[in-house]
């Protein structure tokens, strides 16, 4: 095929291809993104394209495998990002020096998990320092459901009692 050829049968398909590239993305930018870049691969790869083969199959296999593999790059960079994140946050907080406001709270807080019953406290603490429901349901010999429970019990528990030393102050 010559080069007026395929560019004439390129163009020819251009308007299906972009339909096919919004079934895909279901987003006109993203789409008109899609068969750019695809119209540019198979550009490039022209010499690929073997004579007396199906052209529109061909374009069509560009699109679908561009799309993946821009999927599967998107996935790895928003993980690597979260990481990012998670570690910056991490960082600030690691960074962050404690004001007497903060040690003050940090001490109620404390004493107002020493008073919870060991019962709520244990889960609560386990899942604060990292552990899974199912960890914490093996090490305390209950069902995972009533280790949720717990921890959610917990929780309201020490705001009530958080809040009742604000409203008393």
């Amino acid at each position: 095929m010559s080069t007026l050829e395929f560019q004439q049968q390129l163009v020819g398909l251009r308007q299906q291809l972009y339909y096919f590239a919004l079934s895909l993305t279901k987003d006109r930018d993203n789409a008109l993104d899609l068969l750019q870049e695809s119209l540019m691969r198979a550009l490039t790869y022209r010499d690929k394209f073997q004579d007396n083969t199906n052209f529109k199959a061909w374009l069509y296999t560009i699109m679908k495998n561009t799309f993946i593999n821009d999927h599967r790059r998107a996935k790895r960079t928003k993980a690597l990002m979260d990481t990012v994140d998670r570690e910056r946050d991490q960082v600030r907080r690691v960074q962050t020096p404690a004001s007497a406001e903060a040690s003050v709270k940090m001490s109620e807080i404390s004493r107002s998990l020493e008073r919870l019953d060991p019962a709520f406290r244990t889960p609560f603490t386990m899942h604060h320092e990292g552990y899974k429901y199912h960890e914490i349901a093996d090490h305390m010999g209950i069902p995972i459901g009533t280790v949720k429970s717990r921890i959610f019990q917990a929780r309201q528990r020490l705001m009530e009692m958080l809040s009742d030393k604000h409203i008393n102050n």
